[in-house]
């Protein structure tokens, strides 16, 4: 059970989670936790609808004229970025990472129809406003599927294509039932500091959690005390069901420009898995597999992979990493 302190002075909300830290609620625009560099707004009107999709745009001391644009994953942010836009901007990289619609401190929308196409036209959008002509993309996780389906839509943008341990490599559909929005969307109302957390353990970090991966739970969960956390989830249930649905799984071949998978062997990241027996569980998310065949399908790709580590390996183990994508990004 939650509980609630009230800081009369500055009326700021703390809760408890179960594993006793106080934090603040978070809003739904993360207006009240700060990134690690400036946020920049940029107002959109699409779907008869204002938006403002948050982005940071970071430039370095020593420019080299290249710009590396970062997508995150479904679970996560621009925020968890900090660490590889430091060394991207050190190595002369204006790094460009945008929140897209649904997610961080972009707009949450009532009424939206999600697609990939629909992501990649806004950031094609932010590039301009930008005049940014070139970049080299990284996606990770929903963000892999995104920078695959941008690169398809704009492949005279895209130098090169970074994907770190994508989702997507496998067609869930055939092997779990499709879950209703609505169904989703309980789910993640129901969701809280030690789900979250179990979820991630189980699969990203292979049961072997450091303080420091709070962080990322915090910001995924540190709004449901937030009176207007049921529009935050119910974009979460429109964003799970876009990625269920809209494989980009089939046109992988049709990639065309450079790219490098850069896949923790231990993930064992999937959707639907509990949906399904344990038996087809155990087929489910073996990166192991999935890179070598998605580097086999990408034509010219070149595979790291890196050994006991999981989804995320620019948290986990990020001198392992950065090294091979900064040598990717200068050949």
């Amino acid at each position: 059970m939650k509980r609630f302190f009230f800081c009369i002075m500055g009326l700021v909300i703390l809760s408890v989670s179960a594993h006793g830290q106080q934090r603040e609620v978070l809003d739904i625009d993360l207006s009240n936790y700060d990134y690690p560099y400036e946020v920049h707004l940029l107002a959109l009107e699409n779907q008869q609808q204002p938006l403002q999709m948050a982005y940071m745009d970071v430039h370095p001391e020593q420019p080299n004229g290249e710009t590396v644009m970062l997508f995150h994953g479904k679970n996560f942010n621009g925020a968890y970025w900090g660490t590889t836009i430091k060394a991207l901007t050190r190595a002369g990289y204006r790094v460009v990472v945008p929140d897209q619609i649904g997610f961080g401190k972009s707009t949450k929308p009532a009424h939206y129809q999600y697609s990939f196409q629909q992501l990649a036209q806004n950031t094609m959008k932010m590039l301009e406003t930008l005049n940014i002509s070139k970049v080299h993309l990284l996606g990770h996780s929903m963000g892999g599927m995104l920078a695959m389906r941008f690169t398809l839509m704009y492949p005279a943008v895209v130098k090169k294509l970074v994907l770190e341990n994508p989702i997507g490599l496998e067609d869930w559909k055939l092997v779990a039932p499709y879950t209703a929005i609505d169904q989703l969307y309980q789910k993640e109302l129901n969701a809280d500091f030690n789900s979250v957390k179990k979820y991630q353990l189980d699969n990203y970090y292979d049961g072997k959690w450091r303080p420091e991966y709070d962080e990322w739970v915090y910001l995924l969960t540190g709004w449901v005390d937030h009176p207007d956390y049921p529009l935050v989830a119910w974009n979460n249930a429109l964003t799970s069901d876009m990625i269920f649905t809209q494989p980009v799984y089939y046109e992988m071949e049709q990639i065309k420009a450079p790219a490098l998978l850069i896949i923790g062997t231990r993930d064992r990241t999937a959707i639907g898995k509990q949906q399904v027996s344990e038996t087809v569980r155990a087929t489910m998310g073996l990166y192991q597999h999935l890179g070598k065949a998605a580097q086999q399908r990408i034509a010219g790709s070149t595979l790291v992979e890196l050994e006991h580590v999981g989804h995320m390996p620019h948290i986990e183990a990020f001198d392992r990493f950065i090294e091979p994508l900064l040598r990717f990004l200068k050949d």
